[in-house]
């Protein structure tokens, strides 16, 4: 969605927010617009999720990477949270987990 062409018709100076998924936005295009500095980036989410120690996005003053949290404000966290322990009396009683990467 997020593809050259829509990159190229940003204005200089404009900051491109990505909260929805890593996969909308053509990060290699981004990363361009970024080195120059033309545009700035906050990214909550990326391709893959998470990216390697060494990507260059981590290092450029134009980029700023979220851990995913946008979603998980408020009492979201807390409901997180219950979550995850459930998860763990799961692994504890040797059943199957309920949340799982497909």
């Amino acid at each position: 969605m997020i593809d050259a062409a829509f990159l190229a018709a940003m204005p200089d100076g404009a900051t491109l927010i990505n909260t929805a998924r890593g996969i909308i936005v053509d990060q290699d295009r981004a990363r361009c617009g970024l080195v120059t500095g033309r545009l700035s980036a906050i990214l909550d989410v990326t391709e893959p999720e998470v990216l390697s120690a060494d990507h260059p996005l981590y290092d450029l003053p134009t980029s700023w990477l979220t851990p995913h949290v946008a979603g998980a404000l408020g009492s979201e966290i807390s409901r997180m949270g219950r979550l995850v322990l459930d998860e763990v009396q799961r692994i504890l009683a040797r059943r199957p987990l309920e949340h799982t990467e497909q």
